[in-house]
């Protein structure tokens, strides 16, 4: 697929400003999603708290690769990071040194996920983490603060993903970036249920719509899109 050819998206706007009924409709759900879709999407069901395990499986290193994702995180050491969907931690620690003299904000609406993240600044004395409880249509950050945010096979399940990234598009700095890993709906060989993936135009769809420029798009991860946006500078 070209990278410049993704489907059209509508004009973004503020979530203040537009009846959410005009974005949403509902259906029948399906076995693994609510019945609620998104710009043509239904919105996968939640993979809850216990699934914590499942999110530090051992074979996670080889069959997702994610030193490669954090290696390909446009990061400065001074920037203000924030893993939204942060589950335990995985990521969030592994980001965390390289953004040494920043902070990474760890979010998740599930508090028995903060609280294994919690566990783990303290047992490793981290410093410079903070977990932080969003809510299903905003992810409670420092307004213009924000200058890199990463969602790892977590964008999917948002029950109100248009609110939620409108509400982050306020939270970044001008220029800031939003970075999406996702399962590739493309490929049905990957052994992933399909709600849980996503296919690149889907995902430009949904995050133009909010008004965040597309950048780029990497696959240089074995099961995952690797795509890159841009909050514009006014």
């Amino acid at each position: 697929m070209d990278r410049n050819d993704a489907a059209p998206a509508p004009e973004a706007a503020s979530a203040d400003t537009v009846d959410t009924s005009e974005v949403y409709s509902e259906r029948p759900p399906s076995r693994d999603g609510i019945g609620k879709v998104y710009l043509g999407r239904e919105i996968s069901r939640v993979m809850g708290h216990r699934g914590a395990d499942w999110l530090e499986r051992p074979a996670r290193e080889r069959k997702e690769r994610p030193d490669l994702f954090v290696d390909s995180l446009p990061l400065d050491p001074t920037d203000t990071v924030a893993d939204i969907g942060a589950g335990t931690g995985y990521l969030t620690f592994r980001v965390a040194p390289r953004v040494s003299r920043g902070n990474v904000f760890a979010v998740d609406i599930q508090p028995e996920m903060l609280d294994i993240v919690r566990d783990r600044i303290s047992e490793r004395e981290i410093e410079n983490v903070t977990p932080v409880r969003g809510t299903v249509t905003d992810p409670n950050l420092p307004a213009d603060s924000i200058d890199l945010a990463y969602m790892v096979d977590a964008y999917h399940e948002f029950s109100h993903p248009y609110e939620m990234m409108t509400a982050l598009m306020e939270d970044l700095t001008p220029g800031g970036r939003v970075v999406l890993a996702e399962y590739r709906k493309e490929d049905p060989s990957i052994p992933i249920k399909p709600l849980h993936k996503m296919s690149e135009a889907q995902v430009r769809k949904e995050m133009e719509a909010v008004g965040l420029e597309w950048v780029e798009t990497k696959d240089m991860l074995p099961r995952q899109h690797f795509l890159v946006f841009r909050k514009p500078v006014e």
